[in-house]
């Protein structure tokens, strides 16, 4: 019987696990694995016209359906107004008791030592106080129990940051491209409303699907497109020639703390990939 594997995404906002790792999410769910999205903040600044209360409640629907589109479990989204998360206690506890709720064996945040926008980058950094608690720490969070040992933790490169991260693992997501695309097409007050807003490109939106994919991949290119620093990792992860082939890929850096996986247990936890090498 084949081993699950499970998976938790923790953002900040609705709709950052869908652009850094909705591939992989996609990828594991089809493999039979189970993945939650979580977001750390309700999102209630991510418009120029709606109230922040109108806001949260479709940014909340839109979360349902992008999670049935890329066919994950769960996508809960907290209620940490937008723009004031901070790395407390109570935040930290609530990370520690959701990754041993959801038993997971992969973790994949963002990097905590940079970051433009604070809400990702105290995300990143409360994940990374959390995880040394979530295992063999059982008076700690005490109505959730500890997991057994530490998870695996992927750190998402906000790309306001690149500097700071290693593309030490990078997923084809080519197969599943279009679930990634279609997950985004879900979070519609983002990208098709918001972020054109912020960027002065409101009025290139397009009415038909062919259309919008285009308009995604031109616009959130660095969140799809493989750039050079990804093709070691990719060549690691499936072999020369078909690495030749990617065009589309999720980067992650394996994060510091938290279990640092060998080449066996990174090919046993990551199926979707053909590792060249297993030590």
């Amino acid at each position: 019987m084949k081993e699950e594997i499970r998976v938790i995404v923790i953002g900040a906002h609705p709709d950052e696990p869908d652009i850094y790792a909705g591939g992989t999410a996609a990828l594991f769910a089809e493999l039979g694995h189970r993945v939650k999205f979580l977001s750390l903040t309700d999102g209630c600044c991510g418009h120029y016209s709606m109230t922040r209360t109108e806001l949260v409640k479709r940014r909340r629907q839109e979360a349902e359906d992008a999670a049935k589109r890329l066919g994950i479990d769960e996508y809960e989204v907290l209620h940490t107004p937008d723009g004031e998360l901070l790395p407390t206690l109570e935040v930290r506890n609530e990370v520690i008791r959701q990754i041993r709720n959801w038993k997971a064996d992969v973790v994949i945040t963002f990097h905590p030592e940079g970051g433009a926008h604070p809400d990702n980058r105290y995300a990143g950094k409360v994940v990374g106080d959390a995880i040394p608690l979530t295992a063999k720490t059982p008076n700690a969070v005490t109505e959730a129990a500890a997991l057994n040992q530490s998870p695996v933790v992927l750190l998402m490169p906000d790309y306001s940051m690149k500097q700071h991260y290693s593309a030490d693992l990078v997923i084809d997501i080519e197969p599943v491209l279009e679930k990634k695309l279609l997950a985004c097409d879900a979070h519609a007050s983002q990208f098709y409303e918001f972020a054109p807003w912020q960027g002065g490109f409101l009025g290139e939106v397009p009415e038909s699907w062919e259309d919008k994919k285009s308009f995604l991949l031109k616009y959130w290119a660095e969140f799809m497109n493989v750039s050079e620093e990804m093709r070691p990792a990719l060549e690691y992860g499936y072999g020369k020639e078909h690495m030749k082939k990617v065009r589309y890929a999720e980067p992650f850096e394996i994060a510091s703390y938290g279990r640092r996986p060998s080449g066996a247990e990174l090919q046993r936890m990551f199926p979707m990939l053909g590792l060249s090498t297993a030590d």
